[in-house]
């Protein structure tokens, strides 16, 4: 397992302000790291995480045993960060029967019609399950906030978007997670933080190898030509919006060894925290068991 103080690197502390480029998005996120050379804490890495894939798989199990907690995991990014890959290969040993991934695209018409935390809402896990978002209603405050035009659709009664509109969506998304932590839902959000030099490898990788080409868009490219809003409006959303009861984990992502890893730890960690338990079993319980045990063997 990785070291708690390791962990609190990533860890967005609530209510401070946040510049993501004080947020090293390599391998190498202390001296010891450094000294300990690359190839080894990879190694270290691939270790930690075949643990926590074990692990997880108990953990599930109890999860949905004990039937009182519901995890949800957010996953947003730049794009080409990582994020499909990371669901893959962390949740790799989970059992797919409880366990539900969904990925948030351009709002439909229906989207559209009801407030903007609508059709997330609807795809919350329920008790024992397991829930991902690729991508979230955190796109309300990122890709909106950057391309504000795009407002428009939804028809809200307001029609200014200064500082004040921002800072009532980060307090309602605040409010919204508060109510389903109250409620037994787990939340962990993850920010896969890629550099811009490695997004563009990763985009040229995608284009120089055809297996890869239809993973490129060029609604990518024309993105990341807002790199520095982005990075802007990521800052803001983080900082607003990292809680005690919902954090947010800046999670290295351009050695996606590093990412798959640590997103892994700390969904393992998080899950076995909660104490989960087998539901015991009563006298009456205990009877009518060894009934139906003598019964079978009476066949």
């Amino acid at each position: 397992m990785i070291r708690k103080d390791i962990l609190d690197l990533f860890r967005v502390p609530p209510g401070e302000p946040l510049k993501l480029k004080d947020h090293n998005p390599g391998w190498a996120q202390t001296e010891e790291m450094q000294e300990l050379g690359k190839d080894a804490l990879k190694e270290r890495a691939r270790q930690i995480l075949d643990e926590n894939l074990a692990d997880l798989e108990r953990a599930q199990d109890l999860l949905y045993a004990e039937n009182r907690y519901a995890v949800l995991i957010i996953f947003q990014a730049m794009d080409a960060a990582g994020k499909d890959g990371t669901i893959k290969h962390v949740m790799s040993g989970v059992n797919p029967q409880g366990c539900q991934v969904f990925s948030f695209k351009k709002p439909s018409d229906e989207d559209l019609d009801h407030d903007f935390l609508w059709r997330c809402s609807r795809c919350l896990p329920e008790r024992g399950r397991i829930g991902i978002f690729n991508r979230s209603y955190y796109e309300e405050v990122l890709v909106v906030k950057v391309h504000p035009e795009l407002l428009a659709a939804q028809q809200l009664p307001v029609t200014k978007f200064g500082k004040k509109f921002w800072r009532r969506r980060y307090s309602d998304i605040n409010a919204f997670e508060r109510h389903l932590v109250r409620n037994g839902t787990v939340i962990l959000k993850f920010f896969l933080n890629v550099s811009k030099d490695e997004q563009k490898r990763r985009f040229l990788e995608r284009l120089d190898r055809p297996e890869k080409n239809w993973k490129f868009s060029v609604a990518d490219l024309a993105e990341r030509a807002h790199w520095d809003h982005y990075m802007r409006a990521y800052s803001d959303c983080l900082a607003a919006t990292s809680t005690k009861w919902a954090p947010w984990y800046i999670i290295p992502a351009d050695n996606k060894w590093v990412a798959r890893a640590v997103v892994a730890d700390i969904i393992t960690t998080t899950i076995r925290s909660l104490d989960l338990k087998y539901p015991e079993v009563s006298a009456a319980q205990r009877e009518r068991l060894a009934e139906a045990r003598s019964q079978l063997l009476a066949e």
